[in-house]
């Protein structure tokens, strides 16, 4: 028999870790002496206590390991855990090597251009949202005013309603982008603001819940927005170099400071009481995706 120090120089395991698999009953010493407590070990425990190095060389947890080292484990159980884990470091493995092909091509636009990336494009989870919600068609254009002049009356009238509801906005104005109506040269758009309560939907408002995604591609872009903005050209040139396609409509959430206020509805713009915004949208634009 081998003192545990002695056990632990030959196999190359430290004596904390074989204390830790005595607690866990991973591995028992032979013989504990009842007077010095000194654990006692045996030769015959090496091929054992080398399964157990191996399985935690795999990615498996000690308790794992103790369950698969049991007498009465069947053959399936112990592959259908094996089978698990292999699937768990293979997406860890698809993770990082998308991780690394983010890194490399960050570094390689800014040696390209020789500055920090305007757009930062990044994937996240959005959950659902309630809203209400109202259908507009707004002009394809980079002036903003047109675009002004034509949602705020609706914005306005969705608000008024919203708060006669004795519902409260929770949250910035989305737009839901349903694509170009070629012929008008108009988009058909979908306003919506996140309600605190259920609003009864009437007439053209409709209150429901916007759809989660465990997935968006998401950057922020100041300015007005238009399909030759930066960032849909920079959005463009991510789609090509990523394995990802939508899969719901694109949205726009706007996050301009604005209130509509005064019996004349009018709107300010953080310190500005104007009848158009600033020059200056600050917008996140979203695209919900999955992996091709």
């Amino acid at each position: 028999m081998l003192k545990i120090g002695d056990f632990s120089r030959l196999a190359r395991v430290t004596i904390k870790a074989l204390r830790h698999y005595d607690e866990l009953g991973l591995l028992k010493p032979v013989r504990i002496d009842s007077f010095t407590g000194y654990r006692y070990y045996s030769a015959d425990q090496l091929p054992r206590l080398h399964r157990i190095i191996a399985l935690k060389d795999m990615g498996l947890s000690l308790e794992e390991i103790a369950r698969l080292l049991q007498d009465d484990v069947s053959i399936m159980h112990i592959l259908d855990l094996l089978h698990s884990k292999q699937e768990v470091i293979k997406r860890r493995l698809e993770d990082e090597s998308e991780r690394l092909k983010r890194v490399e091509d960050w570094t390689s636009e800014v040696e390209k251009e020789n500055k920090l990336p305007v757009y930062e494009i990044i994937i996240k989870r959005v959950p659902p949202v309630r809203v209400l919600s109202v259908r507009a068609m707004i002009p394809n254009t980079f002036d903003v005013k047109p675009v002004v002049d034509k949602i705020f009356p609706v914005l306005t009238a969705m608000t008024d309603y919203i708060f006669q509801s004795n519902a409260q906005i929770v949250g910035p104005l989305i737009g839901i982008d349903y694509g170009e109506i070629s012929e008008e040269a108009n988009f058909d758009i979908e306003l919506a603001f996140p309600v605190s309560q259920y609003v009864p939907s009437r007439g053209k408002y409709q209150c429901k819940e916007l759809p989660g995604y465990d997935q968006m591609v998401t950057t922020i872009h100041k300015g007005g927005v238009n399909s030759g903005t930066p960032a849909n050209i920079a959005l463009a040139k991510w789609f090509e170099a990523n394995p990802y396609q939508t899969i719901g409509p694109r949205r726009e959430i706007y996050l301009i400071d604005f209130r509509i206020v005064g019996p004349e509805r009018d709107i300010i713009f953080g310190d500005t009481q104007s009848s158009s915004p600033p020059d200056k949208f600050v917008v996140e634009i979203q695209l919900p995706v999955e992996k091709v």
